[in-house]
């Protein structure tokens, strides 16, 4: 339990510096993994002509899928294929984590065969109090995924909450 926590200065400087580009490939059979994961039973997310029989140039990222990121040895990160090292990072020091939910807005579609370009930083920091957990820091992280044509096609935010 986290007792007079507080954000530092160092903390608040990583707010909005942003990281280096990561790339996320979406193929046909990580869209159709991603699907059959979460239940997903329509076929444009399964069958090509399907999806493009609905108006997609392929399969269809379903919601809340912006591709696989691209595992690259030393570089990425081993429990989840990204980068190391996103920016400047959030150094607390609390060794617990809650997922506090992720939000996505899109403008535009992401089909298989779509290569994105992704970036991070730290939006906010914010302390609250819990009767459970005592204080919690929760930190705010904006993704912008950019696609192979220079077009952002979805934003991201997340947030992590850790006590």
């Amino acid at each position: 339990m986290a007792e007079n926590f507080e954000i530092t200065k160092e903390m608040e400087a990583a707010i909005g510096v942003e990281s280096d580009p990561w790339t996320y490939e979406v193929t046909t059979t990580s869209v159709r993994a991603f699907a059959r994961g979460v239940g997903y039973t329509d076929r444009v997310y399964f069958d090509v002509d399907a999806a493009k029989a609905a108006g997609y140039r392929s399969l269809p990222c379903p919601p809340t899928y912006l591709g696989t990121a691209v595992f690259i040895p030393g570089e990425s990160n081993d429990t989840f294929s990204g980068p190391k090292n996103t920016g400047p990072g959030v150094k607390h020091g609390l060794k617990n984590v809650l997922d506090g939910g992720t939000e996505t807005e899109y403008f535009a579609d992401i089909c298989a065969g779509d290569t994105l370009t992704a970036t991070n930083q730290v939006g906010d920091l914010q302390l609250r109090e819990s009767k459970t957990t005592g204080t919690m820091l929760i930190v705010t992280t904006l993704t912008t995924c950019t696609n192979q044509d220079g077009v952002v096609v979805a934003k991201q935010r997340g947030q992590g909450l850790f006590y």
